[in-house]
């Protein structure tokens, strides 16, 4: 079985969906609607950057949900099938428009006010985050616990087997990077990010968020949603509120969110959205499964082909 997985903040460059936008004439006019949603040029941005405009949170996060929302639709109109869908962090908003569970000027809307909030919820230079590599997860979980009596930092993504990334204040991220060192950690990576984010500091945005979920419409999906707080597969209305909220503060369980997939029998993961970082992360939880990526009309072609193959054969 197929699943669609989309990354989230970290995976943006510039030039993202342009050439998608420039093929299909209902993508540009999907992007015009989607700056007329979000009152600025976001293309623009998209296209021309410069990457320290691209990167502000801000405008990261609705550009690469327009991103895989276009690659999406692709999917769709090609007839690719999918069974199931998991997102990153905010890429579970991207799958939760291809379970459609909400319709896209909704979920715009709410990825608009998340970034506006997250970007805002804590003053620059408090918080902070980091990936700790090759370090067992107790272990670590410890430490951060330790510090954390003083200091918060939390394990916030556990991305595959060795990659944890941490986030807490400045001093927190600092304290268990240098006990993580002390402890065996082969290397302590800090991450260039606008805010300690799926940490307890992230909680000045809980309010924003959760008054925005709750003006929206969701509905039950068809297929599953593995969802990043607890890992687990969803199909109703309210779990996808209750779990998106939970999300801002809490832990992005990826490795576990991968491995309950294939042990659910989905053993093809199409990567939808710039680069190739979550086939990466795939590949080492469960090496034999089938990683594919698409973020143009060239790979989507190619994903095209190989579904007629495997239909011929």
């Amino acid at each position: 079985m197929k699943a669609l997985v989309f990354p989230g903040q970290g995976s943006q460059k510039i030039g993202m969906a342009l050439n998608l936008v420039k093929t299909f004439p209902w993508a540009a006019k999907i992007a015009r609607n989607a700056e007329g949603i979000l009152g600025r040029e976001i293309t623009k941005i998209m296209f021309e950057g410069p990457e320290s405009e691209l990167k502000q949170t801000v405008n990261t996060q609705p550009a690469l949900f327009l991103t895989e929302a276009l690659l999406t639709d692709a999917v769709r109109e090609m007839g690719i099938p999918f069974s199931a869908v998991a997102g990153h962090s905010l890429g579970e908003y991207s799958a939760l428009y291809a379970a459609k569970a909400a319709s896209f000027e909704d979920l715009l809307r709410l990825v608009d006010i998340r970034a506006k909030a997250m970007s805002t919820a804590v003053p620059s230079g408090i918080g902070a985050m980091a990936a700790v590599f090759n370090l067992d997860s107790e272990i670590l979980s410890e430490i951060c616990a330790e510090v954390s009596a003083e200091n918060v930092c939390v394990m916030a993504n556990l991305n595959c087997p060795g990659q944890i990334v941490i986030s807490g204040t400045a001093e927190g991220v600092k304290r268990v990077s240098e006990m993580a060192k002390a402890k065996g950690a082969k290397r302590i990576f800090p991450l260039e990010v606008s805010g300690p984010f799926h940490s307890p500091l992230m909680e000045p945005a809980r309010e924003k968020l959760a008054e925005a979920i709750a003006s929206i419409k969701f509905c039950d999906s068809t297929i599953d949603v593995y969802q990043n707080v607890d890992a687990q597969p969803s199909r109703k209305a309210d779990t996808f509120k209750d779990k998106l909220l939970a999300q801002l503060t809490g832990s992005v369980k990826w490795e576990p969110l991968i491995r309950n997939m294939y042990a659910g029998g989905h053993r093809t993961f199409i990567e939808l959205g710039p680069g190739k970082i979550l086939s990466g992360l795939i590949k080492k939880i469960v090496p034999d499964s089938q990683l594919l990526q698409a973020e143009d009309p060239e790979t989507l072609s190619m994903l095209s082909q190989s579904k007629t193959e495997s239909v011929a054969q």
